[in-house]
């Protein structure tokens, strides 16, 4: 795996994390932020053929 897919896989799973927080603590704003973040990396690893698994 090279740096970029590492990378982009850990800052996947650190927003997954974030949102999950955000959704826990009732932070709506942070929550929508947080998907958003979300939803950007993983338009950018489908772009670049990285596989993301649910987590």
């Amino acid at each position: 795996m090279d740096a970029f897919t590492a990378g982009l896989l850990q800052r996947i799973k650190a927003t997954q994390s974030d949102l999950s927080k955000a959704r826990e603590t009732g932070d709506d704003y942070l929550a929508d932020v947080e998907q958003a973040e979300l939803e950007d990396l993983q338009r950018l690893a489908a772009e670049h053929g990285v596989a993301v698994t649910a987590a």
